[in-house]
């Protein structure tokens, strides 16, 4: 491979599409819940319909895309990978006294496909949340879709195994695990024989070099390694200075080139160390979150789309291009003007720390490193 190659990625956050997004579509799972509060999954799109107005069912599987199907027309990334926190199962076993349990009728995991997603990461607080029984339909589902994933299986070597995406430029690894500061369940943790998901109890150097001989046994000179890392709490923009070392170890002693975060409801910090980039928080990206209210200052509608453009050999960040949108009728949608500016004014503030700011270059949000 030429040292001058690039290769582009799509990352995003959180896509939780069980309760409402699940019952817009075409095959929608019984839609009782468990919640304290709501126990039918189509009260969240009435919730939804009450602010922005009418939402249509039986939709198409590109519908819940919306814009960002344009977005990926035009920006054209390599692998796309999203963190899939929903269960894809008609199991009727939830994860007792878990309060929030996500699920999509196996039939909707078309939707995935509908926008050639390459990747799903699974470790995180929502895979399990139909038992064993829905985690072993989630993956069987993406398995006959095609659709690589990583974070979950049937045991802890299974769980950390990387998913390998062959792209024409490189070949893509991702290695994907959680915290239970994100909410994950430890019990939920894969070992030797049991199914779980890939977890770790801290972020120790011991948990630094497990993570270092499982990736450095399978990166090969010229593959692009993405740590996908589901931690932190849904509503928080601290970074801590624990949290920043375990990310700056994963890239200058384990060999990874991009630091996924995820977990955080809203967009967080974005640094560039030692050239490689490191995303605390991408936020969420699918949810049916538009009526519900609460945590308004944290602005969880203001979404990311995040597309990095690495080089190919060494793996460092050549570009990094970041596309605001937000959920409008169970659609992904562009932002435009003030919105845009407030999305900005959230990056600058919370990256400004680590030296890093965004330019807005007609609409698109471009990641720029300070000098000196």
């Amino acid at each position: 491979m030429g040292k001058d190659k690039t290769i582009t990625l799509f990352l995003a956050g959180d896509v939780m599409c069980g309760r409402g997004i699940d019952q817009i579509m075409p095959s929608p799972v019984n839609p009782h819940l468990y919640e304290p509060w709501i126990k039918d999954a189509r009260e969240y799109v009435t919730l939804a319909e009450n602010v922005n107005g009418d939402i249509p069912r039986n939709v198409e599987y590109s519908y819940i895309w919306g814009d960002a199907l344009a977005v990926f027309e035009k920006m054209q990334p390599d692998a796309l990978i999203v963190n899939l926190e929903t269960s894809i199962t008609q199991s009727e076993t939830p994860w007792p006294y878990k309060g929030i349990n996500y699920r999509m009728h196996p039939d909707n995991g078309k939707f995935l496909q509908a926008a050639h997603i390459n990747c799903c990461t699974l470790a995180n607080n929502h895979v399990v949340d139909w038992d064993y029984a829905g985690l072993r339909d989630t993956t069987d589902v993406l398995n006959r879709a095609g659709i690589a994933h990583c974070g979950a299986g049937k045991s802890v070597d299974e769980a950390l195994a990387p998913a390998i995406i062959e792209t024409k430029t490189a070949r893509v690894l991702v290695f994907a695990f959680g915290f239970e500061s994100s909410g994950v369940p430890s019990q939920w943790a894969a070992s030797k024989d049991k199914s779980g998901v890939a977890f770790y109890p801290d972020m120790s150097q011991k948990t630094v070099a497990d993570l270092k001989n499982r990736i450095l046994s399978q990166k090969k000179p010229g593959d692009i390694v993405v740590a996908s890392v589901h931690w932190g709490e849904n509503w928080d923009y601290t970074i801590t200075k624990k949290e920043r070392e375990f990310a700056h170890s994963l890239t200058t002693e384990a060999g990874v080139d991009v630091f996924f975060g995820h977990s955080s409801h809203h967009v967080k910090a974005i640094e560039i160390y030692e050239g490689k980039p490191i995303l605390y928080g991408c936020g969420d990206f699918i949810n049916d979150y538009e009526g519900i209210k609460g945590y308004r200052e944290y602005r969880g509608d203001l979404e990311l789309m995040y597309f990095l453009t690495l080089n190919s050999s060494s793996g460092t960040l050549q570009k990094a291009e970041l596309v605001p949108v937000t959920m409008k009728r169970f659609r992904v949608m562009r932002l435009f003007g003030d919105d845009i500016l407030a999305v900005k004014e959230i990056v600058d503030r919370e990256s400004e720390k680590f030296g890093v700011f965004v330019e807005n270059q007609g609409g698109v949000l471009v990641v720029k490193k300070k000098r000196g």
